[in-house]
């Protein structure tokens, strides 16, 4: 691959990508963009949906967002290791081949049925992008400044992706229909498949070995329970018998992975991978990350719908300050690491998302744009500095054929990330019903969104000064990216 390395202002390495670079880069983030756009644009057209399918209940019509959703965290780490057997370019195309089908099949279901199952397609297809993408981008661009530039790319369109979903679910359900949004998709695989079929190359050797089939059996299932738990915990109760019976299932299932593994010739998730400081501490910050900036995100929704009373669109447009931001920070983190490694960059993503989540605690009953918009740009800047030094230190110093196991590890924080979701969501609840009786509905609402925004805070805060501690990721601190 063609690349070129030259030197920053302060003397840093910047790596400039060639022609076939960027082509490789735009391919692979255009299939991660896709897959994010997924999640988001879905979520606006869903009262259409409803209206249009005739579903029966508002549950019924949330597993056209939960029948992605749980696929794609319950298999991405079969899939990582299993791209690592019979290659990650071949995986990948599949899963581009599938998704892209499965996207058609959703845009003309014509009941109900038929749309879940096209939508749980999406997922697997989803599962399976998401890992081989990530290790097809780790692998190409070698460690250093090239690759945390492609990793700050990738992050910065993953976030894009959110916003750009939620303004055109809004557009689209206006003024075409809700089936345009599958049909984008469709068109967007397409485009992806192209891209993988003409430049993407193999990368590594292929890992010969069983598959860990009481492993992948095991971790599919803990992780299909934790998620569906998080997910459906808010509407069924916490302490109801459904709820904690599928979380209980969940740490058992998990648990029982573990021992699996320590004893397994070959592990589906070698075990020293979990041991490495900088991944054990790299998931953990990057939940931290996830949860709450994707608990943030959906209270700000909520502020802006059930306080000021903004229209979907209107909310979409109310978060392109983040998609900016997260652009703009994409642009500036490969720089950062360079100079001063990840660790430094960590604390400082964490930090500035703290003051902006917790600056939110200043949103008004009334009017307030201002004070949004520069909220979520801090928070927004924030996130996509701490995602890309995350996944930048998880991927960092492993073997080429631990490179999809990596890939997945590094993407789970986003789905798991789904418990801030749901603490900050219980929070906003408990305080709102504790203030009902004292004041107007808008009021209670924006009381627990504030005290939920300051919880939030305090947590980034906690997650940047543990990263503090050089201990957590051993020399990155001092290691600048290999030039």
């Amino acid at each position: 691959m063609t690349t070129e390395i030259i030197q920053g202002k302060a003397g840093e390495p910047v790596a400039r990508l060639g022609l076939r670079g960027w082509l490789v880069l735009l391919t692979l983030c255009g299939a991660t963009f896709m897959t994010g756009l997924d999640y988001s644009i879905i979520t606006v057209a869903l009262p259409e949906i409803g209206r249009d399918l005739g579903f029966g209940s508002a549950s019924a019509l949330q597993w056209v967002a939960t029948a992605c959703l749980l696929p794609t965290a319950a298999l991405m780490p079969l899939f990582g290791r299993a791209s690592d057997m019979i290659g990650r370019r071949r995986l990948f195309i599949a899963g581009v081949v599938l998704f892209t089908a499965f996207s058609l099949v959703a845009a003309s279901a014509p009941v109900p049925a038929v749309l879940i199952a096209a939508r749980a397609g999406q997922g697997v297809a989803a599962a399976m992008i998401g890992p081989t993408a990530l290790a097809l981008m780790t692998s190409a661009f070698p460690e250093g400044p090239q690759r945390t530039r492609a990793l700050g790319v990738n992050g910065a369109l993953l976030s894009l992706g959110f916003v750009i979903g939620t303004i055109g679910g809004g557009l689209i359900t206006s003024g075409l229909n809700w089936r345009w949004t599958m049909l984008i998709l469709t068109a967007m695989g397409l485009v992806v498949l192209a891209g993988a079929v003409a430049v993407v190359r193999e990368t590594g050797e292929r890992v010969r070995a069983r598959l860990d089939v009481p492993g992948a059996i095991l971790a599919s299932g803990g992780l299909f329970a934790l998620v569906y738990g998080i997910s459906t915990g808010g509407q069924a109760g916490w302490s109801s018998a459904p709820t904690l019976a599928t979380l209980v299932g969940a740490v058992v299932m998990l648990g029982a992975f573990l021992v699996v593994e320590a004893r397994s010739a070959v592990p589906l998730v070698p075990l020293r991978l979990l041991r490495r400081p900088t991944v054990k501490w790299g998931m953990t910050l990057g939940i931290v990350t996830f949860g709450m900036c994707g608990g943030a995100t959906l209270l700000l929704s909520i502020y802006m719908q059930d306080v000021l009373g903004y229209s979907p669109l209107e909310t979409g447009l109310g978060f392109l300050g983040e998609g900016l931001a997260a652009l703009a920070g994409g642009t500036v983190v490969a720089r950062l690491i360079s100079a001063r490694g990840t660790v430094f960059t960590i604390m400082v993503g964490l930090t500035v998302q703290a003051a902006g989540t917790a600056a939110m605690v200043f949103l008004p009953v009334e009017g307030g744009l201002a004070v949004l918009l520069v909220t979520s740009v801090a928070m927004g800047f924030g996130h996509v500095l701490t995602v890309v030094s995350v996944v930048t230190t998880i991927t960092s110093g492993l073997d080429e054929a631990d490179q999809g196991v990596a890939g997945s590890l590094a993407q789970m924080p986003t789905f798991v990330g789904a418990i801030g979701v749901a603490g900050l969501t219980a929070i906003v609840a408990a305080r709102s019903d504790a203030l009902a009786s004292t004041t107007s509905e808008a009021l209670a609402t924006l009381g627990g969104l504030h005290a939920a925004f300051l919880v939030a805070g305090a947590v980034l805060l906690a997650g940047a000064a543990g990263a503090a501690g050089a201990a957590l990721l051993p020399g990155a601190a001092s290691r600048r990216a290999r030039r």
